[in-house]
């Protein structure tokens, strides 16, 4: 028997429930790759910049070419993601313990455990909690942020926003993907 996607393996059968497009882009578990176009944003302030930069977000602009390759690994998936040159990646895989029934996505030695939520036609992913090198950190200060994936024009779309408290927008970028090559 196949095993189920990561993201089908954590929203069980709500995964159904998505539109075709966001089901595509994850319900297959070998590596692929989705082209597309982004508008990014970014974060003013100093600490703002320092954090995206730490992160390695990319640089605002409009109309940025866009690549997303997943790759299976160490029983998740790896994101790379390219805006126009600028490649950042995370390991998102299936929460244990604590994070049973959500998504943990690691940002090099940050974990962020997020809640998959299909609301309507959309896939929202929402922060529970996070932590550093297994050590877990304030919730008051959880990167929050409108986070979804959704469809239109049967285009798989994506839209996300990072802000922290105190410091406000870090990143956000949004667009349009279709399967690459």
């Amino acid at each position: 028997m196949p095993v189920a996607s990561l993201y089908h393996q954590v929203l069980g059968s709500a995964f159904d429930a998505l539109p075709a497009p966001v089901q595509a882009l994850h319900a297959d578990t070998g590596a692929r790759c989705w082209r597309g176009e982004a508008e990014v944003r970014r974060g003013r302030g100093m600490a703002s910049r320092a954090v995206a930069a730490v992160f390695g977000f990319p640089p605002a602009g409009s109309n940025v070419p866009v690549s997303v390759r997943l790759s299976p690994e160490r029983g998740g998936e790896r994101w790379t993601r390219d805006f126009a040159g600028h490649t950042f990646s995370s390991w998102q895989r299936r929460g244990h313990g604590r994070n049973a029934h959500l998504l943990v996505e690691r940002f090099g030695i940050v974990d962020v455990a997020l809640a998959l939520v299909v609301d309507g036609d959309r896939l929202r992913l929402v922060p529970r909690r996070w932590s550093c090198l297994g050590i877990p950190l304030p919730a008051r200060l959880l990167p929050a942020g409108r986070t979804f994936e959704t469809a239109h024009d049967g285009q798989f779309v994506f839209d996300v926003e990072i802000a922290v408290p105190i410091i406000g927008l870090i990143a956000a970028y949004r667009g349009t993907l279709q399967p690459g090559r």
